[in-house]
């Protein structure tokens, strides 16, 4: 399972959808899903963008956890 991290980086940043929006170009949908980890895939120039905004790694926006590990935390 992956875990996607933008809520926490966007709440770090204190940026809401519609900022993260205006300074990347991308559309409301894929941020939506993100934000809520719902995406089936994501656009690598999504993920690059949203590096360069944030100032961080693929590492820290993406993180893959087991099954196991994931039912654990839920």
């Amino acid at each position: 399972m992956i875990r996607c991290h933008l809520a926490r980086l966007m709440g770090e940043h204190k940026m809401r959808i519609s900022d993260v929006i205006r300074e990347t170009g991308l559309s409301r949908n894929t941020l939506t899903l993100m934000y809520k980890e719902t995406a089936q895939k994501v656009d690598l120039d999504a993920l690059d963008k949203l590096c360069e905004l944030f100032g961080c790694e693929v590492h820290e926006l993406l993180e893959r956890v087991s099954e196991k590990n994931s039912m654990q935390v839920n």
